[in-house]
This record gives C-alpha cells, structure tokens and sequence, in this order.
C-alpha cells in the first residue's frame, strides 16, 4: 500500500490487522538483535527515540486506507516501534480515522521511559515481548543495544500494567538456548500480569 501502511495480515492474536509502520526504513532499525527475529539482523542500532514519518504524512496515508477492512490497526514494522517519538500521537490519530482497536508490538527494550509507556498507554492491545529468564540469556537471546538491564524492564513494565486499562499480551519466543527455562519464564509472565 505504501512504505508506512502494509496489510491487512492475518494475526492468530488480531484477526485481520493492518499494519502501521511509524519507521518506514528500508532496513532494520532496533534497539535490540534478537537471535530469533524474522527481520534478520539488525541493520541501524537506535535507542533514541526520534521521528521518522511525520503525523501530517501519517493521516495523508491512513485517509487513503478507509474502506480497508480490519480487526486491527497494529503499530509493528521494520523494527522497535516505540522508537518513533510520536507513537502516541500515531495512535490517537489512527483510532480517530479509522475507527478500529489499536495494538502496538513492542520488544519492551524502551519500557523504562516514562514518554513510551505514556505513549504505549493510548493504545487498546500492547503485545510486549520478554523471552529471557535472566541478564546473562537476555544479553545472549536479544542482543540489547540499550543499557537497561532485564531487571529495569521487568519492572518497568510492572509499572505500566499498573495503569493500562487496555490489554496486555506477552509474547516469548522459545529457541534452544531457553526452552529449558519455561517454569522461570512463566513466573516471570505471572508477576506481569497478562
């Protein structure tokens, strides 16, 4: 459709969902290198949040989808969404065209800032991934650029279940180097609240 707006695809977790792509890069951009990712490496490291498309751009792009059928509009793409710092604006403006749930996948690296989980807080679902049971797998498993620790996410993301009123998803991809750790990652689910 366009280099911000991509779909509708099916999701087993959204139904039909058409995608939002607020970093509309041709590579990756991400604060994480998960080992796992169906994006392949990570192309541009960021872990400062900056605007890549403009809302103005946004709403030219969203006015051309209307009619679009859908479940959905899922904030996801070629990288870390809370990257773009008018995720929050994004997400008003896309529930107010076209009238549809907003959901944002997250990898969680930026839940430590308060500007993202404010941001994340506008939308209706938040699918926010955690698949490491402890720093050394974390660092092995998602290959952070940012200097938060697990820990500070873990907590920060406490934090945001606190005082989100929407749905909360976990995701957590298991791989070899942590399919062994499933009891620890399901308390660590269990203390987050899902």
């Amino acid at each position: 459709m366009s280099s911000i707006i991509y779909g509708p695809v099916p999701s087993w977790r959204l139904g039909k969902s058409l995608g939002v792509d607020l970093l509309a890069t041709r590579d990756k951009v991400c604060s994480f290198d998960c080992l796992y990712c169906q994006l392949g490496r990570t192309s541009h490291f960021l872990v400062e949040r900056r605007s890549f498309v403009t809302i103005a751009q946004l709403a030219r792009e969203l006015a051309t989808v209307r009619d679009v059928v859908a479940d959905y509009v899922t904030f996801s793409g070629m990288g870390e969404p809370t990257l773009a710092n008018n995720l929050g604006q994004a997400i008003v403006l896309a529930k107010s065209v076209l009238s549809l749930p907003v959901a944002v996948l997250t990898n969680s690296s930026l839940m430590p800032r308060e500007d993202v989980r404010n941001d994340l807080a506008e939308a209706d679902v938040v699918v926010a991934k955690v698949d490491a049971p402890n720093e050394e797998l974390f660092q092995q498993i998602n290959r952070p650029a940012v200097s938060y620790s697990l820990d500070e996410i873990l907590s920060s993301i406490k934090l945001f279940r606190e005082k989100f009123n929407g749905n909360y998803l976990r995701q957590m991809m298991f791989i070899e180097i942590n399919k062994n750790y499933a009891r620890e990652l399901a308390k660590i689910a269990e203390e987050l609240l899902p």
